[in-house]
């Protein structure tokens, strides 16, 4: 599909909503660092007991404007309740949607930097996740210009219960699935990429391959196909994202203890 220029969010406003909901929801706003002026934010709401730790982002390219808007609708719809401790960082490249642009103002891709961390963005964004615990599932969500449909990436060396199937099943109405035998560069099956070669010998790591290796055992990559309705890319983001956490928490539940997590 031809590439269309995404229309560049109002990141301060859209910050100002997503402090304005979490404080009404009970969370805790933290600026761990600012973008052009605009604060890189981390919503965080942990409730007393046992609960999973489930962390969410989004916005790391400026041109992907879906994934920060789900996470604003599914924050004022109180989705993020006291079933589970919570870890947002919504909007992780304010400069970037502020001119519809993938990089930062340096002109930096974001996600290809959590290895060298030559930006203040992902530094800043490293600091913030070494001050967390571990996380039992992370689902970082983004757009692909190039995709015919939904898909998306699974990090799971544990072969933990996969999340995959279920949250393309539970969106399948709502968006296609991208159903190409090789989807960005990678063997596909289904819309669900599960890479073969170990992730932590690419020379340049995304949010992903750094969580897997420092903070979970179980990470998702969400790509919606940026060519369709953003209010049809905004659907299709919240019924995977709803479908993972209902799953992640009940079945977190089934152990008392929760899941074992893997060592740093």
């Amino acid at each position: 599909m031809t590439p269309v220029k995404a229309a560049p969010l109002d990141p301060a406003a859209l910050a100002a909503r997503l402090t304005a909901a979490g404080q009404a929801g009970g969370f805790r706003v933290e600026w761990f660092g600012e973008s052009a002026g605009i604060p890189l934010l981390a919503l965080t709401k942990r409730t007393p007991g046992p609960r999973p730790r489930i962390y969410l982002s989004a916005g790391i390219h400026g041109d992907e404007p879906a994934p920060p808007l789900v996470l604003l609708e599914l924050l004022e719809a109180g989705v993020f309740d006291a079933r589970a401790n919570w870890f947002l960082c919504p909007i992780l490249n304010p400069h970037g949607h502020a001119r519809g642009t993938r990089e930062n103002a340096g002109g930096l891709d974001l996600n290809r930097d959590y290895k060298h961390l030559d930006s203040a963005e992902i530094s800043a964004h490293v600091g913030w996740l070494r001050r967390q615990p571990r996380f039992d599932v992370t689902l970082s969500v983004h757009e692909d210009w190039e995709s015919t449909g939904y898909y998306l990436y699974e990090l799971n060396p544990g072969h933990r219960p996969s999340l995959a199937e279920p949250m393309l099943a539970a969106l399948a109405g709502i968006c296609p699935i991208d159903q190409s035998p090789v989807i960005d560069g990678r063997e596909a099956q289904g819309g669900i990429i599960r890479p073969i070669s170990d992730p932590l010998l690419r020379e340049k790591w995304p949010e992903a391959i750094y969580l897997l290796n420092h903070h979970t055992a179980l990470t998702y990559t969400l790509e919606s196909p940026s060519a369709f309705p953003l209010a049809q890319r905004i659907a299709a983001h919240r019924a995977a994202l709803e479908t993972a956490l209902n799953l992640t928490i009940r079945d977190w539940h089934k152990t008392p203890a929760g899941p074992p997590a893997a060592a740093h």
